[in-house]
This record gives structure tokens, sequence and C-alpha cells, in this order.
């Protein structure tokens, strides 16, 4: 009877070592390589180009972060970036959940067309929009300016479409309950809705503030004139010289880079966690 409970017990234990050892495997595949640029931001430009190539700096160094603050407008670009990011992202915020309110609690016609335009617009590539709209961005006169970096990421089909699924599981006995005492509409999504899209406004937040802080291209081709360059933008053209590029800088300035992001992550991880586990379900 006894080696009868012991296999079942050993088979569990086998089988929580193999999914241990999984994820293992998987945080290294994900973490490795921000640790490796991690250690790598503070070795010479030598050891950075040895093959195979080293994880642990033989000789630390800091040169290259003052190089990297010492040839670069550092401050400017910064300022630039978090300008840019923060816009974008309260407009998502605000935006989003207001269309996604719309589509979610309200009834017109013509309601589930929209929505279908939505879904129709996470299947567009944005490779296949992005002539077309800096084209408009041109005719417009907003080239080179802080209103054409941010202007035309204002809104996303992606929020539009968490914030309608997320919205959806807020009962609709508590909005007509708040309809019948006489609030309008607007009283209602900002009184009463809002508060409730915590965990969704956390995740659309974190993952619109990722994308807008990490954009190279639009502010490539935007951005004329080197006060109106982002950190993506500066560091990149920085960190090449004539016919080389300079690791050692560049992997200082993704390691400053990334820091905001993980400090953003941090502040709202209980959120966003609770958002993409709760997002869609009714």
């Amino acid at each position: 009877m006894a080696s009868a409970n012991t296999a079942p017990r050993t088979r569990d234990r086998v089988a929580r070592a193999l999914l241990y050892a999984v994820l293992i495997l998987g945080l290294f595949a994900v973490a490795g390589p921000f640790v490796w640029m991690a250690l790598s931001s503070v070795k010479p430009e030598r050891e950075i180009r040895e093959v195979p190539p080293t994880w642990w700096p033989e000789a630390a160094t800091l040169d290259n972060y003052r190089d990297l603050f010492s040839g670069l407008d550092f401050p400017l670009y910064f300022v630039n970036s978090l300008l840019v990011a923060t816009a974008v992202t309260v407009g998502n915020l605000l935006f989003c959940s207001l269309v996604g309110y719309a589509l979610a609690k309200l009834r017109y016609p013509g309601k589930r067309v929209l929505f279908l335009a939505v879904l129709g617009m996470l299947m567009v590539p944005g490779m296949v929009t992005f002539v077309p709209q800096f084209v408009l961005v041109s005719n417009m006169g907003l080239a080179n300016t802080y209103a054409g970096l941010i202007l035309p990421f204002l809104v996303g089909a992606f929020g539009v479409f968490l914030m309608r699924q997320f919205l959806q599981s807020i009962p609709d006995e508590l909005i007509e309950a708040a309809r019948v005492d006489g609030a309008g509409e607007f009283r209602i999504f900002w009184r009463v809705v809002l508060p409730l899209c915590r965990p969704a406004l956390a995740t659309l937040g974190i993952l619109t503030f990722l994308q807008s802080w990490n954009n190279f291209l639009w502010p490539l081709v935007v951005a004329t004139t080197e006060d109106k360059y982002t950190l993506p933008v500066a560091l990149a053209l920085y960190s090449v010289g004539q016919n080389r590029i300079y690791y050692g800088p560049l992997l200082a300035g993704a390691v400053i880079v990334v820091l905001p992001v993980l400090v953003l992550f941090v502040v709202l991880q209980r959120h966003f966690l609770r958002g993409i586990a709760t997002t869609g379900l009714k």
C-alpha cells in the first residue's frame, strides 16, 4: 500500500522538477540578453567584441557611461522621449477608454460595423500605413514638431479592443442605476466606469508607454533636427562612427533607456497582471 502511494508522489516530484527546469530555461532565455547587456555596458570596447563573448567583465569601467553623457545632450533627448511617451500614453488611456466604453455599453446604429472596423485595423501591419501617415503629417506642416511625433499615436486599435473587452465585464445594472439617478453618460464614465478600469488602464499604459518609448523609425523620419530627437534615435546615430559601430556607449544607453520602463512596470505590476488575467472575461 505504501509503495502504491509513493509512486504518484514520485511522479509529481519529477513533473514538478521538469516544470521548474523549463521555467528556468525560459527565464534565462528572456532575461539573459538583458543581463548580458547590463554587464557588457561596463566592459571596454575590446572586451565587448571578444569571440566567444564573455559574461563577467574582466576590468569593469564606467567609461561608456561617461562617453555617453559627454558626447550626447542626454537631458534633452531624455526629456523628448519622456514628453512624447507620456503624451501618447495619456492620450491612449483617455481616447481608447472612451471609444471602448461606447463600443461596450452604448446602443446606437452601426456599432457592430465600427467594432469590426477596429478588428480589421488590428490586422493591418504598421508598415502599410507608415508612408500615408508620414505624407499626411508632412502636408499638415507637422514634420519636425512634437505634434508630429505625438498625434498619429494618440489612439490605437489595440487599446480600443483591450478597453472594450474589459468594459464588457462591468455589470450593466451598475450603469443603469447611475442613469436612473440622473447621471449623464460622461459623468457615468468618469465617476463610475473609469475607477473600475484600473487594471486595464495599467495594462494599456505600460504597453503604450513601452511601445512609444522604444519607437525608433517614426521619430527617425519625422524629426529632422537634433533638438527633436528621442533617445533611441540619438543613441543609434551617436554610436555609429565612420564605418564602425561603438557598442559600449550603445549598450550603456540601452541600459538607461530600459530603466524607466522597468520602474513603471514594478510600480504597476499588480494592476498589470490583474488586467491581463481579467480582460475578456464576462
